[in-house]
């Protein structure tokens, strides 16, 4: 995940919301490009700068409805992974490469029902947070005696919200991982410190005693 994205997920601030706003803009962009399907195309969606982070939804990669069935999810990765095969990209293998392996992923992660369900919680847990915030906006405006009119009653405003909420949730739970592999990793290192130190005060505990039992 680039720097960016995991402090945009955990912080927020100004030059964040900013470069996300960008970001969600030139991914739509892209997007109604893609009615085609072009390997040129997909390669740039999926290797941009900021695709690990818009890359870890799997549906979003795929480009596809967390409602479809599994026969259209193999059918969409046999489309996507045929265009971006490095093979048949040869002019740009490397980032060919790159768009291969995230969907080749996301496929994989998809193919997993437990994988698949939690990543469907996560689009949920999304949609139902924006839909509390404009509940609560709303009851807000209200008791102010004000329009309860917000951005969000537009359709496709509450869709970028929820976009964009489940984009900070997916790259908030990949920080959690990273962290949480960090810390298990640490603590292997520190047992493996400790069960050395053990065999070596050991061993010299068995050269002390042979060298008193020994010949003199």
């Amino acid at each position: 995940m680039a720097a960016s994205g995991e402090s945009g997920a955990s912080g927020g601030g100004g030059n964040t919301e900013e470069a996300f706003m960008t970001f969600y803009s030139e991914v739509k962009q892209i997007e109604k490009r893609d009615s085609v399907l072009t390997s040129k195309n997909q390669i740039e969606r999926l290797t941009r700068p900021g695709s690990s982070y818009f890359n870890l939804n799997p549906f979003e990669v795929l480009q596809i409805d967390p409602e479809v069935t599994d026969e259209e999810i193999k059918k969409r990765f046999r489309q996507l992974s045929i265009l971006v095969h490095p093979d048949k990209n040869q002019d740009d293998a490397d980032r060919a490469q790159k768009a291969f392996e995230a969907v080749d992923k996301a496929y994989k992660l998809l193919l997993d029902q437990e994988q698949k369900k939690r990543a469907l919680d996560v689009i949920q847990a999304g949609k139902e947070y924006v839909e509390h915030t404009v509940k609560e906006r709303k009851k807000q405006l209200k008791k102010e005696g004000k329009p309860t009119n917000v951005e969000e009653d537009d359709p496709e405003l509450f869709k970028q919200a929820v976009y964009k909420q489940t984009m900070k949730l997916f790259a908030e739970l990949e920080i959690k991982r990273k962290e949480r592999e960090a810390k298990e990793m640490h603590e292997r290192k520190v047992e493996m410190v400790v069960w050395t130190a053990g065999e070596t005060s050991k061993q010299i505990q068995r050269e002390r005693k042979r060298r008193k039992t020994g010949p003199s």
